[in-house]
């Protein structure tokens, strides 16, 4: 049995683990992958002052994120196809984050449908929305959502058209695979998940088959995705869909003041400083370097949140003394589950919340609620100098 010490040691195994289209479908990101790699080096310049003779016993990672109890401020992300990375993986990963005390989201390109984890899991979770040009399908999902108790709606705004991914077009990116002389060599070195696999009836988008008009099968379903992400969505529509949802709504995908304004605006009550891990605006800041301005524009009046980079402890440490109020790990569970399943995305969490702890103490805080930017050595011109 491996020891797990690190997200590095998850991710090594579940490379050997999953199939190849899947892993690389998590760990890429659009055009040259330069805003995907910057994601995680731009965490790397913030350094942390050490304090000694600090009392550091009774300490606390306990907080709130639009007013829900968190063990820790992390959420699990949205992540599409997370039931190919490990079969029937929303509902584990929903499990692992409900017994962790974090909150979990549901992506609308789930496997497992809205009413699976529902069925599943005793506590309420959130629920991200894409907006299709199938307006009624739209709909239909918000109202799926209210009736499952989401807790809130995660709108997101940076894919409205999709990014290029070369890794998924060469590896001709499917759920379920299709079984090429390729895919089918690929599947013979990964007997667990293929067995897992055969275990579930849960192997394509469960929020749209049997759910939007005329998509009955994985046929139906090719036909009826292509060109459904809506371009037309604009902050008028941002706006009838919260009235529609009508309950909490965090606008995830910004990285610009004047975006951030405009979320404040349409009465958001959290936004995500997020580029989408990397995968949508290939050259576009970090959501690290992106995070000061907008905490400066708007911190004192909406809730913050971080996206995007996040691969250990320190990391989520960090976003929070630049001023986050919260922070949402992908990659980083993902590797736990497709190494570990359930077991593994706990382990992901254990991860995170140990090196959150130890680190916020050896900078003299107990109270991850009242660090600040004191325990920080930012570099000058961190947040760039433009024209």
């Amino acid at each position: 049995m491996a020891v797990i010490t690190c997200i590095q040691d998850l991710k090594d195994l579940h490379k050997k683990r999953t199939p190849k289209m899947f892993y690389d479908y998590c760990e890429s990101g659009s055009w040259t992958e330069q805003t995907f790699r910057e994601n995680t080096t731009d965490f790397e310049q913030l350094r942390l002052r050490q304090r000694v003779a600090v009392d550091m016993e009774g300490r606390s990672t306990k907080s709130t994120m639009i007013g829900q109890e968190v063990a820790m401020p992390v959420a699990l992300a949205p992540v599409g196809s997370t039931g190919m990375q490990c079969a029937d993986g929303e509902i584990k990963a929903a499990r692992a984050a409900e017994k962790f005390g974090v909150p979990f989201t549901l992506s609308t390109m789930s496997i497992c449908s809205i009413e699976d984890v529902a069925e599943a899991t005793s506590n309420p979770f959130w629920f991200q929305l894409y907006v299709m040009r199938d307006e009624e399908f739209t709909s239909g999902l918000i109202a799926r959502a209210k009736a499952a108790n989401c807790s809130a709606m995660v709108l997101t705004l940076d894919l409205q058209i999709l990014g290029q991914r070369h890794k998924d077009l060469k590896n001709g990116l499917t759920a379920p695979p299709k079984l090429t002389p390729k895919t089918l060599m690929d599947l013979s070195h990964r007997w667990s998940w293929g067995m897992g696999m055969l275990g579930t009836k849960r192997r394509t988008f469960g929020n749209i088959v049997g759910h939007a008009k005329g998509v009955d099968d994985i046929g139906t379903l090719s036909s009826w995705a292509d060109g459904q992400f809506d371009p037309r969505m604009d902050w008028d529509q941002v706006k009838r869909l919260k009235d529609e949802w009508g309950g909490k709504l965090i606008l995830k995908g910004i990285l610009d003041v004047d975006d951030a304004l405009k979320a404040l605006e349409v009465g958001a009550d959290a936004i995500v400083v997020s580029n989408h891990g990397g995968r949508q605006l290939d050259g576009a800041l970090s959501s690290i370097r992106s995070l000061p301005a907008i905490i400066d524009a708007v911190g004192d009046k909406i809730e913050v949140h971080l996206d995007s980079g996040i691969r250990s402890g320190q990391d989520v440490l960090k976003a929070m003394a630049m001023g986050a109020k919260g922070t949402y790990i992908g990659r980083a569970y993902i590797h736990g589950l497709g190494a570990m399943g359930e077991e593994g995305v706990t382990k992901a969490l254990e991860v995170i919340h140990k090196e959150m702890d130890i680190t916020m103490a050896l900078c003299g805080h107990k109270d991850i609620e009242k660090v600040g930017r004191d325990i920080l050595l930012v570099p000058k011109g961190f947040a760039g100098e433009w024209e």
